[in-house]
């Protein structure tokens, strides 16, 4: 499917009070979605936005119609942070189709939300009319739905497949219908990281010029999995995305240090993954003192993210495999010169 919106063709749509402000862009010939069919509108229905979760945040609650986030602890670390790709090109779906009726649903649904529509509505409620629903057929009635509240994204949907019935057996599947793939990539954009719990020594404001700091993590610190699964008609799948820390890089903020970056793999033990740079090769040292100011330190942690098609974070990793994930944090720290007497 290509494209259905047009920038030439797109008008600007006040939303209802629930997303006071919002303005959404869509073609005038977008078909129902939820049931607004106003004259005002000239025929054309736009879709609800989604009602965003409370549950947003920590990584659990809902994405779309039916599907489901639910995300391991991330922790004694109070600190969390959205994964970040490291593909800057990757991008997570921005529409999909899931199942949302059965043959007697979709009609009552198309009865109900296009009574007295204009056109182009009217034309897209005839048309299903004409197919009876696909009433007395095996199968449901799978219907569009949208990330988050960004419809100026494009999103391969045509006027005319604003649901698709999709029978047992698909012999060809739209490439946009809900897979465990595409799970995996809800899942993703999904994850909450933990920011790196870093402890220097000495402390963020008290280090010392010509003096390595060393690097280490506090508290409890392990791998993060999200799992995205949906339950609805019958329709069951599940992918589960699991981050794995493998790398810790810390960044001085000042090329006054010698390095000025260092780069530690992370050691799995008992209690989960830890970094000491006590005995390291590498340990930042800054040459000159801050003064009256501080220094940007960073540090970032490099996440190695496999997928499951299950609720099983320990399954069999499928393929097409998905971009590292990092997680960042950043701290002033000051830089102190002691002054020495020579004699």
């Amino acid at each position: 499917m290509r494209a259905g919106i047009r920038a030439d063709v797109a008008r600007p749509v006040l939303r209802t009070a629930a997303a006071a402000g919002l303005v959404v862009v869509l073609a005038t010939g977008f078909p129902a979605y939820a049931g607004e069919t106003t004259a005002d509108d000239q025929g054309s229905v736009q879709p609800d936005p989604p009602t965003p979760d409370s549950n947003a945040t920590s990584g659990n609650g809902t994405i779309g119609a039916n599907i489901r986030i639910a995300q391991s602890r991330t922790g004694s670390g109070e600190s969390t942070t959205t994964a970040t790709s490291s593909n800057a090109s990757w991008k997570p779906p921005v529409c999909w189709y899931e199942p949302m009726y059965t043959p007697e649903e979709y009609e009552e649904f198309i009865k109900s939300s296009y009574g007295g529509a204009l056109e182009p509505a009217a034309s897209y409620a005839k048309k299903r009319e004409e197919e009876k629903y696909h009433e007395d057929d095996e199968g449901l009635w799978w219907q569009v739905k949208f990330r988050d509240d960004n419809y100026t994204e494009a999103c391969p949907v045509t006027t005319d497949s604003w649901e698709i019935w999709v029978p047992p057996a698909d012999p060809q599947p739209d490439p946009n219908k809900l897979t465990p793939e595409i799970l995996s990539e809800l899942a993703y954009n999904s994850t909450k990281l933990p920011a790196p719990p870093v402890e220097l020594s000495p402390s963020e404001d008290r280090l010392i010029v010509n003096l390595g700091t060393r690097v280490a993590f506090k508290g409890d610190f392990d791998r993060v999995w999200t799992t995205a699964s949906i339950n609805y008609k019958g329709v069951q799948m599940a992918a589960t995305t699991v981050a794995t820390p493998v790398a810790l890089k810390v960044e001085a903020g000042t090329d006054e240090a010698d390095p000025q970056s260092c780069t530690y793999d992370l050691v799995k033990g008992e209690d989960g993954y830890s970094v000491d740079s006590k005995n390291a090769g590498c340990n930042v040292t800054y040459r000159r003192s801050s003064g009256t100011g501080t220094y940007p330190f960073k540090a970032s942690i490099t996440w190695q993210v496999t997928w499951t098609d299950s609720a099983d974070p320990d399954g069999p990793a499928r393929q097409p495999a998905l971009p590292d994930g990092l997680s960042t944090y950043e701290q002033d720290v000051t830089v102190k010169e002691i002054q020495s007497v020579n004699r």
